[in-house]
């Protein structure tokens, strides 16, 4: 008899679990979500190993409509499938989705979120991209530094014909 319980209490707490979830979620007013996001993947299950990715999202947009609401892992995530909707939120709310999310990476190699790929919308963003435009994107700095990328396409091309050379028959795959 007790071994019953080691055997139906698990899934019972995983469904009750999934099931507060779901009515919290509700409670949000938040887009809607498939049902029920598991604990530690989330959604991740909808997405089959051999279906490409945009053919599951596509999949989702027409049961669920054109505005979704996912948790992939940890992160949540909106899925907009709509060409008017994802307009509007690059447009009249792009201040609030120009943030990236705070990873262990940006703080790692970023200096603690202060290097331009990592760092969040505002005013340092702002200086950091003003100065990489002027001095590092310059028309006066991508010609002087025009000879390195001719030279590095030289040696690239210089490397596919030896291949070539050694292995006729094998195909090249430019990846």
């Amino acid at each position: 008899m007790e071994n019953l319980y080691f055997y139906f209490l698990p899934p019972l707490f995983l469904f009750l679990y999934s099931l507060c979830i779901y009515f919290h979620h509700r409670l949000q007013n938040l887009p809607p979500t498939p049902f029920p996001p598991l604990p530690f993947i989330g959604h991740l299950y909808l997405f089959r190993a051999k279906e490409p990715l945009h053919r599951a999202f596509s999949k989702l947009s027409k049961r669920y409509g054109p505005v979704i609401f996912l948790q992939l892992g940890s992160r949540r995530a909106l899925l907009v499938s709509s060409p008017l909707i994802a307009e509007e939120c690059f447009t009249k709310n792009d201040i609030i989705f120009a943030n990236r999310p705070n990873l262990l990476n940006g703080k790692v190699f970023g200096d603690n979120y202060t290097s331009l790929p990592w760092s969040p919308y505002g005013d340092h963003w702002r200086n950091l991209r003003r100065i990489s435009s002027l001095h590092l994107l310059s028309s006066h700095r991508i010609q002087t530094s025009s000879n390195i990328r001719s030279d590095e396409a030289r040696i690239f091309i210089r490397k596919l014909i030896q291949f070539n050379n050694d292995n006729p028959k094998k195909a090249v795959d430019m990846k």
